[in-house]
């Protein structure tokens, strides 16, 4: 008989809204509760489709967390499976380590918790073993391997795994290991966790998937979310069937309005563009981030007024139906002028004396690297990377912003006010 079993990770339930973006009524109502609409979906399917086991690869909380309503409402979860003859096999990811809820949470019976010394669960009647490590601590920069047991024989051997792998980007490092490493394991399922992007990683000689998370919480975070479905048939062979679970869907959309020199074109352009995301997603609601960018006479009311446009924005989006603006990025620019040698235009001229001596100067370029550095040793270590993991990276941000701060201050010339 095949056994079949749903294999999630990275659930961060109840995790607590960290974007300022999100603080808009709207959106927060949607992220603030869909952690707990996607595991109720992840349950559903679990049910409707009478699978064995239910599979949670770490991460199942979200740091310090120790809400009893989130204890309460993950119990009641579990036991809709167990009660049903359906049995749940769980690892602690880093974020686990840290949460209250999950060293003191009580689960029924039919759910079982990996220890941080490892262990494995035979289940007899249909030869299957599942493997499994939890971490101990927070921070884990060693390898979990040597932890697992081998694999038992004559069993179809699954090891539940909460790995970075080799690196991930946007992704500390944490119980690292290469994916050879854990072919020469020899078990046949691996269900990693941890990396937020769905990826197969190998289908043979044995299979390695992380499912991505089922439901993400920013634009971080974007994309369709889902949970996959796993068949192990009689013969051995393995399939895949990936199910949508996401409630929200972040997406970032690029809008380009070259050429577009009317306020009316531009509201046309994102209502198209927020239709069309609409149209290509697969959650309930689309939350989107809208990238202006190109170059239109409008760029200085654009930047002047990028308040108003949003708002303009968040009505189209409205109109459009399951669809928000979380954010609106203005980085336009005048189309580009051939500057007459005789009557230059003051702001013409400025905008020549800023763009090839003042914002292209070292000096100038290392006040900014100088001012950024700062900023992030005062930020917390987890938002330190959003100015890039690398000095090319953060030569480029630097570059973006420093020509994006000179359009601005330009934008307020052009609309006769004076810079704040």
């Amino acid at each position: 008989m095949p056994f079949r079993f749903v294999h999630t990770a990275d659930i961060h339930l109840d995790s607590p809204l960290k974007s300022l973006a999100l603080r808009d009524v709207e959106i927060a109502e949607i992220v603030g509760n869909a952690t707990r609409q996607a595991l109720e979906r992840t349950i559903d399917l679990c049910l409707e489709e009478d699978v064995d086991a239910l599979l949670i690869a770490g991460d199942l909380f979200d740091g310090d967390q120790r809400s009893v309503k989130t204890a309460i409402f993950l119990s009641t979860q579990m036991r809709r499976l167990t009660k049903e003859g359906i049995r749940v096999f769980i690892i602690r990811g880093n974020h686990d380590a840290e949460s209250g809820i999950a060293r003191h949470l009580s689960l029924p019976d039919g759910v079982h918790v990996f220890t941080g010394h490892g262990g494995v669960v035979e289940i007899d009647d249909r030869d299957v073993a599942i493997h499994g490590v939890s971490f101990a601590r927070p921070e884990l920069p060693e390898s979990l391997l040597p932890k697992y047991r081998q694999p038992l024989p004559d069993c179809n051997n699954i090891g539940l795994l909460h790995t970075s792998l080799a690196g991930a980007e946007g992704h500390d490092v944490y119980a690292p290991c290469s994916l050879a490493d854990l072919t020469a394991q020899g078990f046949d399922y691996w269900a990693l966790g941890h990396v937020h992007k769905r990826q197969i990683y190998a289908e043979t000689p044995c299979t390695v998937v992380m499912p991505g998370m089922p439901q993400g919480r920013d634009i971080g975070e974007s994309g369709p979310k889902s949970v996959t479905l796993v068949t192990i048939a009689d013969d051995g062979s393995i399939s895949l069937d990936e199910r949508m679970t996401g409630v929200a869907q972040f997406e970032r959309l690029s809008l380009d309005l070259t050429g577009q020199d009317e306020w009316s074109d531009v509201l046309r352009a994102i209502e198209r563009a927020l239709e069309e995301g609409r149209g290509d997603a697969v959650s309930d609601h689309l939350i989107a981030r809208i990238d202006v960018i190109g170059q239109t006479h409008l760029a200085s009311r654009l930047r002047r007024d990028a308040d108003v446009l949003l708002g303009e924005a968040r009505q189209a989006a409205a109109a459009v139906g399951r669809t928000s603006v979380e954010k609106l990025s203005v980085d336009v620019r005048p189309p580009v002028v051939t500057v007459p040698t005789t009557g230059h235009d003051p702001l013409t001229e400025l905008r020549t004396l800023m763009t090839t001596d003042v914002l292209t100067s070292n000096g100038h370029r290392a006040a900014a690297r100088a001012a950024i550095e700062e900023l992030q040793r005062q930020l917390p270590p987890e938002l330190r990377s959003a100015f890039g993991d690398s000095d090319t990276e953060l030569d480029r941000t630097i570059a973006r912003l420093i020509r994006q701060g000179g359009e601005d201050v330009l934008a307020r010339f052009d609309a006769g006010e004076r810079p704040t």
